[in-house]
């Protein structure tokens, strides 16, 4: 889903990418599952959490959330944006600069997160965050080499590839 600048929200023009039921959880330890798939195919800086609960974004890296156990509600793309249910097995792929929130979690919500090329990240929350820097450094953000599941084939690189050219 393609996600127009709102505001103070820079989003992006590559689009965000929910894979449903991409990596099958291991039901010993849900996020290594995750975790090492996102390692093989190159999204590293991996971490364990929820999604804040406030609309936030990443300037300097597009971050994967692989969703671990449980189910949420998120908000992509800002105050007014589109709302999306996500639940265990699920891949949320967030270009740099689009806002994301969380609205409503259920049944032990975990996330595994990580950033294309290991890159290091930062938060922004619209209203706070200088809004042409920002957008400086989302377009120097480089292209991710592999799709975060399915590697350099991955459906990831076409679609964020088509996107640059339309």
């Amino acid at each position: 889903m393609r996600l127009a600048p709102a505001g103070d929200v820079p989003n992006n023009a590559l689009p965000v990418v929910l894979l449903r039921a991409a990596i099958a959880p291991d039901p010993e330890d849900a996020p290594a599952s995750f975790e090492e798939t996102f390692r093989r195919n190159g999204w590293t800086g991996t971490w364990r959490n929820g999604v804040y609960p406030y609309h936030h974004y990443h300037s300097t890296a597009h971050e994967v959330l692989g969703i671990a156990s449980g189910s949420a509600r998120l908000c992509l793309g800002g105050e007014d944006g589109r709302e999306v249910e996500v639940s265990a097995g699920d891949v949320l792929v967030v270009p740099a600069g689009v806002a994301h929130k969380l609205v409503e979690e259920r049944d032990g919500f975990l996330v595994v997160g990580a950033y294309a090329g290991g890159r290091h990240w930062d938060i922004l929350r619209p209203r706070s965050a200088s809004l042409g820097p920002a957008l400086d450094r989302i377009a120097a953000v480089p292209f991710p080499e592999a799709d975060p599941v399915q590697g350099e084939d991955g459906i990831l690189l076409r679609l964020w590839a088509d996107a640059l050219v339309a």
